[in-house]
């Protein structure tokens, strides 16, 4: 079982397909600002929040999704993002507005008044991998229990 304090944390590590490399630097690059680090023919590192993610040529990939319910939205599977401060939760939630992105789950708040309430929003990248960032007013509801 996993018991590790969630301080200090160490950047994770995620690749995953694309089906095109220049959508992919266009919408992590310049839209939601990752810096780019390495990379080759079929694959670019970007800098999402301090974590290394991965994006991988995938010329074939249909981007299929299964939605489950939760908390009266249909949310995407498999997903994946981080989760921020409140004001960088904000921030973003502005910007992408402004660039008007088509949502899946528009910034809301989920769970409101309950345990693990939290500020989400989702969306997907031209590939249809499915993102989600959230924010906790406090981060002691990260992992909360009724």
């Amino acid at each position: 079982m996993n018991t590790e304090p969630l301080s200090p944390l160490r950047p994770f590590h995620l690749a995953f397909p694309v089906r095109d490399l220049a959508e992919a630097r266009a919408f992590y690059g310049d839209l939601l600002g990752c810096e780019e680090g390495r990379s080759d023919s079929h694959w670019i590192d970007f800098n999402l929040y301090g974590h290394q993610i991965v994006t991988h040529l995938d010329e074939h990939l249909d981007g299929r999704q299964l939605l489950n319910p939760v908390d009266g939205e249909q949310v995407p599977v498999p997903h994946f993002g981080v989760v921020l401060t409140m004001a960088g939760w904000q921030a973003l939630a502005d910007r992408l507005t402004g660039e008007n992105i088509d949502f899946v789950i528009a910034p809301t708040i989920r769970f409101k008044g309950q345990t693990g309430e939290q500020a989400t929003m989702f969306f997907c990248d031209p590939s249809g991998n499915a993102l989600e960032f959230k924010a906790f007013a406090s981060d002691d509801q990260l992992f909360a229990k009724d």
